[in-house]
């Protein structure tokens, strides 16, 4: 079996994505949090790095420690904060430590993280990507492990499926995910997060404008631009419409919220993401227990 298809079984069709360290539990409370999704059936739980969280590879090295079968994803860790050998060399070490466990995901990062002037998403992704391949070609991992690319509009999805192991769409709408099938081809694996919401519309538009805020606060434009390259305009995401809110989470019960899920694996998603919307680490694992019966008969 290849690498690529190894991952798709490792991960399987349904994983978590955890807000890393954003709601600040202690180590302690992070390990309990991904020991009771273990216990829950989730095969992989992903999180992303930013301003005020855990530094991402020491965080997957603690659960990774604390767990016996889940995979861990290092979600988006920004080319920003690292070079790119320090990141290989990281997923190198997590992958002999945990084999077949550790999945390095990147990603460009937005305005928060630049520095200066000098900012070429595109070239700068290539580059990053370029050097470690360059150098896996010469001394290979002991056990190889797989590399993706946090993706969403059209050049970055092309990057995606010819430079690494597949691709991460994040903040993308139900309609972004045969999009990105099509870009990226069948051949990689399609990994997008969708949040999820125990609750009604009203909730999940709360949660759709915050999300709007904070992107429009950090001067975030491209998932703007995605979601208007997918037919929604300014009325739509100035005024939080139904069609946003019903597209970019799927709020209601159980059995909605794991038809939504099964509706994103139809349209080409290989692993959906699971991103529940709650107040805390102790709310957020509680949704995913009530969902889980649900989600785990979505994937038979």
């Amino acid at each position: 079996m290849d690498l690529i298809e190894e991952t798709r079984n490792r991960l399987g069709p349904v994983g978590v994505w955890l807000p890393v360290g954003m709601f600040t539990p202690t180590p302690d409370e992070e390990r309990r949090a991904i020991q009771r999704l273990e216990e829950l059936g989730y095969r992989s739980v992903s999180g992303g790095g930013g301003p005020g969280n855990r530094e991402l590879f020491a965080y997957s090295a603690i659960t990774l420690a604390a767990t016996d079968r889940v995979v861990i994803g290092s979600g988006i860790a920004n080319m920003g904060s690292r070079p790119a050998y320090t990141a290989q060399s990281g997923g190198r070490t997590l992958a002999q430590a945990f084999p077949g466990r550790f999945v390095l995901g990147v990603g460009i990062g937005h305005q928060a993280a630049k520095t200066g002037s000098d900012y070429r998403p595109l070239e700068q992704t290539r580059k990053y990507l370029a050097a470690p391949s360059a150098a896996e070609a010469e001394f290979p991992s002991p056990i190889p492990f797989p590399r993706v690319l946090a993706a969403v509009g059209l050049k970055m999805l092309e990057l995606a499926r010819e430079m690494t192991d597949g691709a991460h769409p994040f903040a993308q709408p139900l309609e972004h995910t045969p999009y990105a099938r099509e870009i990226v081809g069948p051949d990689k694996p399609l990994i997008p997060e969708h949040p999820v919401l125990l609750g009604d519309r009203e909730e999940a538009r709360v949660h759709v404008a915050r999300t709007i805020e904070l992107m429009k606060q950090y001067d975030i434009p491209h998932y703007f631009k995605g979601w208007k390259r997918l037919g929604y305009n300014d009325a739509d995401i100035d005024g939080v419409s139904d069609r946003l809110v019903d597209e970019l989470t799927a709020w209601g019960d159980e059995e909605k919220i794991a038809g939504r899920v099964k509706k994103l694996i139809d349209a080409g998603a290989d692993t959906v993401l699971v991103n529940p919307v709650g107040d805390g680490p102790e709310a957020i694992v509680d949704q995913l227990e009530r969902l889980a019966p649900a989600l785990t008969a979505v994937i038979r």
